[in-house]
């Protein structure tokens, strides 16, 4: 893997000689990504956001009692469902929902008695609803749990934006993506625990500020996935990492990484999401001011 690494940064793909921005270029540059930035806001302020979550409740083989009250086995939020809501039936990988009479819970606006939630050959599972709750089944390797939202949580009605480094075209680079002809998948831990095998494109090598940096590539599917971690990690900027999505390299094979849109996780916001940590490989030595600071609940937008 070193000497693989060693080899890609000896590839002379940098962008240290790009021609410089005029000022009408940068100021058509700088208004793109704010748009693009308020677009990200935007969805996560979404109902399927990450600003609602509230809960992510594991269940245990057999009946998992549910409702507000505390004695049972999976607790929603207080004042927002009936005490006793009824049962999760989990048995042979197949989650049921079982309701008590007076629970008020829907799927579609339609009231649920009974309903399978989620079988193991799910691709997607429904969504049930109380009063300002929404909630899910989720899957998480041999884990299998209720992803709860809450449409009234006080991040969602509160939320005050998210501060950003100023806009700067030297984090936005090119090059090429480098497949690797032996390294197909790496174990990446999440904040939960688990360690899950993530499929590798390859490597992205690149130059900032006249020094050469590269990270390991992820697949996710239409886009580029990039986890990684800098030495403003922890102190300006989220302290499990950052993300950055881009799009995957044409028919010129060309790859563009603008770290200007570097995203906190969504494990930033809430306590509820099961985040990937950015493997060791993608811990970079550089200050890399650009895109979202660390989250705070009284930082304001750029």
């Amino acid at each position: 893997m070193k000497k693989f690494l060693g080899l890609i940064l000896l590839l002379s793909i940098a962008c240290s000689n790009k021609k410089p921005m005029s000022p009408e270029e940068r100021a058509a540059y700088v208004k793109q990504v704010d748009v693009w930035h308020q677009t990200r806001l935007e969805e996560l302020s979404r109902e399927d956001g990450w600003l609602n979550l509230a809960g992510l409740l594991w269940l245990e083989p057999g009946m998992n009692s549910f409702g507000s009250d505390t004695t049972n086995n999976l607790v929603f939020p207080a004042g927002k469902i009936s005490g006793q809501a009824g049962y999760f039936v989990f048995t042979d990988g197949t989650v049921k929902i079982l309701t008590r009479p007076g629970a008020a819970i829907t799927y579609q606006g339609n009231p649920v008695k009974e309903m399978v939630v989620f079988h193991p050959d799910s691709m997607n599972t429904p969504w049930l609803a109380s009063g300002s709750l929404r909630w899910n089944i989720i899957k998480r390797e041999d884990k299998i749990g209720i992803r709860l939202r809450d449409l009234e949580s006080n991040l969602q009605l509160n939320f005050p934006g998210i501060e950003r480094y100023p806009v700067d075209p030297d984090y936005r680079v090119e090059t090429k993506l480098v497949p690797s002809d032996t390294l197909k998948t790496i174990p990446v831990a999440t904040i939960i625990g688990q360690t899950l095998m993530e499929p590798v494109l390859g490597i992205l090598s690149f130059e900032i500020k006249g020094k050469k940096h590269s990270l390991l590539a992820m697949d996710n599917g239409e886009k580029i996935f990039l986890m990684f971690a800098d030495s403003t990690s922890g102190n300006e900027t989220n302290g499990g990492g950052r993300y950055l999505y881009v799009k995957k390299p044409g028919p010129d094979g060309k790859v563009i990484i603008d770290f200007n849109e570097a995203i906190n996780p969504p494990c930033a916001f809430t306590d509820f999401a099961t985040c990937p940590l950015p493997p060791k490989e993608n811990y970079m030595q550089l200050n890399l001011r650009a895109g979202e600071k660390m989250f705070k609940q009284s930082s304001g937008s750029h």
